[in-house]
Formats: structure tokens, C-alpha cells, sequence
């Protein structure tokens, strides 16, 4: 299993949990980005830097990923897609991405969509609250303690 990250969006304390997440699991994380990113010395910690573009860093992900691994974004397009390649994908506020809760999640991404395009003023997520921290390291643990044990 690797965990993929959707690197060019991701807050940089999410980051810094899969660090240390990768260091103490030993399990590779790689980072893909359309921009460089300086990341800590390690052998459990990789990056793939794309060319600039809609989506290309998330189609480098969905290409590379196979059943089983686990993606880190707050993208549901991709999500979606990693979930139908028979992976795991987390958001950065801890929530996990499933067969059961993708659709209803990318049909309410549609609908808040339409609404901006109408003019509808929507907002945009809340800041990264230390409680989304915690419960998202938490959901990383309890993920990884699952897989670790059973593959």
C-alpha cells in the first residue's frame, strides 16, 4: 500500500501529519504537485512534480494508484475515481471517501456548483481547525492500523 497525496491544495499541517505518519509506519506517501515542493530527507517520502494544468496532477495519481492505496484530497472527482480503481480516499478534515457516500457527495459538488455559477454567493470551506487536525490524524491512524494489520 502507498498513500498518494494531492499535494497542490493540501494545508501544510496535513502534510506535516503524513510525515510523520511515514516515518513511523514506514510506508511510502508520495506527494504530486504541479509546483516544487521541499519536503523532509526520507526514504518513506516522494515526489512527482507535473506540468501545470486542470487536473493533471490528479490523473498522474489515478494513473499510478492501485487497489488498495490510499489518496489524501479534498477533490471528490478524484476520489471517485480512486474509489473505483478499488483504492481509499481520505479528505483533509478526516472524512473518508466511500463506494456507500462518493455519489452523494459528488451530486451535492454539482449542485453547489450550479448555484455559484447562477451568482448564488455559496462561501467557501472554514479554516483548518485544530479539531479538523486531530480527527483527521485519527482517521489516518485508525486507517493505517487496519491495513497495516491486515495486509
Amino acid at each position: 500500500m502507498k498513500i498518494w497525496v494531492d499535494a497542490d491544495a493540501c494545508p501544510v499541517v496535513i502534510k506535516d501529519i503524513l510525515y510523520k505518519a511515514a516515518e513511523r509506519v514506514e510506508l511510502q506517501v508520495i506527494f504530486v504537485a504541479n509546483q516544487f515542493l521541499r519536503l523532509p530527507p526520507s526514504r518513506w517520502i516522494k515526489f512527482i512534480q507535473v506540468a501545470h494544468g486542470f487536473d493533471v496532477a490528479d490523473n498522474e495519481i489515478v494513473k499510478r494508484l492501485i487497489a488498495g492505496d490510499l489518496v489524501i484530497t479534498g477533490d471528490i472527482p478524484l476520489a471517485a475515481e480512486a474509489i473505483d480503481k478499488g483504492a481509499y480516499a481520505l479528505n483533509h478534515r478526516g472524512e473518508m471517501y466511500t463506494a456507500e457516500n462518493i455519489r452523494e457527495c459528488l451530486n451535492m459538488r454539482d449542485f453547489m456548483d450550479t448555484l455559484r455559477s447562477s451568482g448564488i454567493e455559496t462561501g467557501g470551506p472554514s479554516a483548518l481547525s485544530l479539531s479538523d487536525r486531530q480527527i483527521f490524524a485519527n482517521h489516518l491512524d485508525k486507517f493505517l492500523n487496519k491495513h497495516e494489520k491486515s495486509g
